[in-house]
């Protein structure tokens, strides 16, 4: 009964139960253990019950029924559990021997654990999972990165269990070193956040500009899955708005305006003030829900400020259709700038990130698997340099064409009083971006005032630095340092 197992689990909760018997259908034998015992029994005696799934009472019979190399995966709750279950396997377990960290950690800890784990001999995967329960039992997006040497014993592994598009590829592939897999998950949670702030937008729009229904606006989005903005979060939002609660009345309006957030979405953020990227759009979903978490303040605010909005007067049909184009339009602002973040870090990290895989990986199984995914593999097949998404002729053309559109929504939502942060600020990048001169001169002669930050010149080379002692009174004595 030893060394019969492809590879262990640890860790059975719901994700970790539905990925272990994703493996089990596809002819992996895995040895599970969870640190409450019973729920192993419990889960032998149910779910797993008539499959080849082992069961196991401690880490040490766990790590007895795997083959070599052995391959450990670990579904517990991100931080220091992760942790201590690493020091814990880690005397059980042999050079070359295979620890993969399947949570939603954040990507430093992944970087530490490879390095750590690396000078005893040990490899580590840090692994992005996403697809929900669903993903996890019938096929999820898989984004493994860590020690290169790893991949081989794995890939069988999670290819097998992946989600597969429409030509077979599986929404699994290598990402890069260290930390690299969890970052990348990251990214495609903050610009999960940001899909979804967008769709609450148009939502929003809707129902107070237009007074449409639940069930109208539903059909709305069941009709957008059909075209353009096909993807699973659309997909579930007409469902969303369709469901009916025991009155007969819609369920999403009995929720409470609060949105909860696990800090993916904020990690995105920070990560993008650390790297220098303009991550507008995720920046104000992740604000978004802050603002949304003040509910107690809000009520109070609305009765002693009073509630601008007002309904629209304009051509009903005309408004949804731009509501399409402004979603769509934003959208692709949200991808670009996740695109960004990761190129940011790639090249900080040394991760040589492969963008066209990432998107491949995105097509299938995960939460924001979208139609044009296929567009963004293309754009970098054809340009694997791409600095920037908008200026692949695909994009650039999507977006030259709903500019018009985006521009009423924005400006309508303004004079109607209704928030439309995520659009606005998509918008305003997208025009920011595209500027050949910012009014960034003038904050560097700000800066140069107060602090003598000193400033560049348009008629000077690139990393000339310059003071103007504007007062007459400061001197030619200058900051040392200079940040852009």
């Amino acid at each position: 009964m030893t060394q019969q197992a492809d590879i262990g689990l640890i860790g059975l909760a719901v994700m970790g139960q539905n990925l272990v018997l994703n493996m089990d259908d596809h002819g992996f034998t895995v040895a599970v253990f969870n640190r409450t015992t019973s729920k192993v029994d419990r889960f032998m005696e149910n779910e797993a019950k008539g499959t080849k799934v082992i069961g196991t009472h401690s880490l040490e019979e766990l790590v007895s029924m795997l083959k070599r190399p052995r391959r450990v995966m670990i579904m517990v709750k991100a931080g220091w559990p992760v942790d201590a279950t690493i020091e814990k396997l880690v005397p059980l377990l042999e050079p070359g021997d295979i620890i993969i960290d399947g949570g939603n950690s954040h990507y430093p800890d992944s970087t530490r654990r490879t390095k750590e784990l690396a000078q005893k001999g040990i490899l580590f995967v840090g692994t992005g999972v996403s697809g929900g329960e669903e993903g996890a039992r019938f096929g999820p997006s898989i984004m493994p990165g860590g020690a290169p040497e790893a991949w081989p014993h794995v890939k069988p592994i999670f290819q097998g269990i992946a989600a597969k598009v429409a030509d077979g590829a599986p929404c699994c592939d290598w990402v890069g070193e260290e930390g690299a897999g969890h970052f990348v998950k990251m990214v495609h949670n903050g610009i999960e956040y940001g899909d979804m702030q967008l769709i609450c937008e148009a939502y929003d729009v809707m129902g107070q500009a237009l007074g449409m229904s639940a069930e109208e606006m539903g059909a709305i989005f069941a009709q957008w899955n059909e075209g353009k903005l096909n993807s699973y979060l659309i997909e579930i939002t007409a469902d969303i708005l369709g469901y009916k609660d025991e009155d007969d009345q819609p369920v999403v309006e009995k929720i409470l305006d609060t949105a909860g957030q696990k800090g993916t979405g904020k990690w995105t953020a920070v990560s993008a003030l650390e790297l220098g990227v303009p991550l507008t759009l995720i920046g104000e979903a992740v604000f978004s829900r802050f603002l949304s978490a003040l509910k107690e303040e809000r009520v109070v605010a609305a009765s002693v400020l009073g509630s601008p909005i007002s309904s629209y007067k304009g051509d009903k049909a005309a408004l949804i259709d731009d509501l399409q184009e402004a979603l769509f339009a934003s959208k692709i602002v949200s991808y670009t700038q996740g695109y960004m973040l990761m190129r940011a870090a790639s090249e900080e990290f040394g991760w040589n990130l492969a963008y066209g895989n990432i998107a491949l990986m995105w097509r299938g199984g995960c939460i924001i698997r979208a139609a044009f995914l296929d567009d963004i593999k293309a754009a970098f097949e054809e340009d694997p340099e791409l600095d920037n998404l908008l200026l692949a002729p695909f994009f650039k053309e999507q977006v030259q064409r709903a500019e018009t559109a985006w521009r009423r929504v924005v400006s309508t939502a303004a004079t109607l009083g209704i928030p439309v942060p995520a659009m606005s600020s998509a918008l305003a990048f997208y025009d920011g971006y595209r500027r050949e001169r910012l009014p960034a001169n003038l904050l560097q002669a700000q800066r140069d005032y107060f602090g003598a930050h000193t400033y560049e010149r348009i008629d000077r080379p690139r990393g000339d630095f310059f003071h103007t002692n504007w007062t007459g009174k400061g001197g030619d004595v200058t900051s040392t340092a200079y940040d852009v």
